[in-house]
């Protein structure tokens, strides 16, 4: 059996006369920029979810980076965060200068751990920055109560997690300001790089929007220092199709992922070393399961035994932030932060999309 890890060309298939009529429609009209689509997605997004504002923009590094600007993020200024994600989630913080402070994860969701962010906290830290690692938010009612005590802001990382929920609510309308990603292979997906931010606050929101396009309050007056950073028209039109058929998929995720559970459950339990451990759901929320993680104690031979059986495995993430070599100025030392080293030491992801079928997840779970 060959298995597809993210099925993207399976998906394109079943939207393709929808996709293909909305790409040409933009073709005849030829607006590529900042065309009537960008608009309908927008206001399709903040109605999916509940969100005052949804601004799209050229990815979700460019949607971090959006936030802090908008949130007047300096040079020497501090960002908690979580040294086990992609590397943009830091990144975006030292491009503005800022200072990426690492807090240790829960073993159990893999997100940032509220309960060790108090004592990172010093004068000069401005911000909050938890991720929706692997599609399932960080308990941000703590995190909440932590950055309003200490009068500091919440910018969600969600990236992975469009559509996921927290107490009912989409991670998308939670915190000062929310971002996503619409990287091809994220659950809600365009066919290029593409983002979004999405805020409550007015001012923050028209904010973003003149930030985007290179800090204008219009054309060739600029207010700030801006960005480049628009989606463009096609993608827009692209993910305005998918975003229709995304609570079916999202639903299809929900079920892959129970079913993953099931296959795997019986392994796992029976195994006296805990040999398989497979992913938790906090209470409160729902996940998007962007990737179906276990954690295997001899990866490289699992992962390399999987591959002969034609079933492709993926590595989120090898290795935590602060032990990569762009991050060696902050003077962060191995065993600063085991959680995070030993989840990324063993974790493994399956391959994860909606339409993964009864059998191909039989034959995982017998294979694994």
């Amino acid at each position: 059996m060959k298995i597809d890890f993210a099925n993207l060309k399976y998906q394109y298939k079943l939207y393709k006369d929808e996709i293909d009529s909305a790409i040409h429609a933009v073709l005849d009209k030829s607006n590529y920029i900042m065309g009537e689509e960008v608009k309908d997605l927008e206001e399709n997004l903040q109605e999916f979810t509940g969100a005052k504002h949804a601004i799209t923009c050229s990815s979700g590094t460019d949607a971090l980076l959006l936030a802090m600007m908008a949130l007047d993020i300096k040079p020497g200024d501090e960002i908690i965060t979580t040294p086990f994600t992609f590397i943009a989630t830091a990144e975006t913080i030292a491009f503005l200068g800022a200072i990426p402070v690492f807090v240790d994860i829960d073993e159990k969701t893999y997100n940032i751990d509220p309960e060790k962010i108090e004592e990172k906290i010093t004068p000069k830290t401005k911000a909050i920055m938890p991720v929706s690692l692997y599609g399932q938010p960080a308990d941000i009612d703590a995190i909440q109560t932590i950055a309003t005590k200490h009068n500091l802001k919440l910018i969600i990382d969600g990236a992975q997690s469009f559509g996921s929920t927290f107490n009912g609510k989409t991670d998308s309308n939670l915190g000062d300001i929310s971002t996503t990603s619409f990287f091809p292979a994220k659950p809600l997906g365009c066919f290029g790089d593409g983002g979004a931010v999405f805020t409550n606050d007015d001012a923050l929101a028209q904010k973003m929007k003149s930030l985007r396009v290179h800090g204008q309050s219009k054309r060739y007056h600029h207010k700030y220092i801006g960005m480049g950073g628009r989606m463009d028209t096609l993608q827009c039109a692209i993910v305005n199709v998918k975003l229709k058929h995304y609570k079916k998929d999202l639903a299809l995720r929900q079920e892959v992922a129970k079913k993953y559970t099931e296959a795997l459950g019986c392994v796992a339990s029976a195994s006296p070393k805990q040999q398989i451990i497979l992913p938790t759901i906090a209470n409160k929320v729902t996940s998007a399961w962007a990737q179906y993680s276990v954690r295997v104690k001899n990866r490289d031979e699992v992962q390399a035994k999987l591959k002969e059986q034609g079933i492709p495995t993926a590595v989120h993430y090898p290795m935590p932030l602060h032990l990569q070599e762009a991050f060696e100025y902050l003077n962060y030392n191995k065993d600063d932060f085991p959680i995070s080293e030993r989840v990324s030491d063993e974790i493994m992801s399956l391959p994860m999309n909606p339409y993964v079928s009864d059998e191909e997840i039989q034959y995982i779970g017998n294979s694994l």
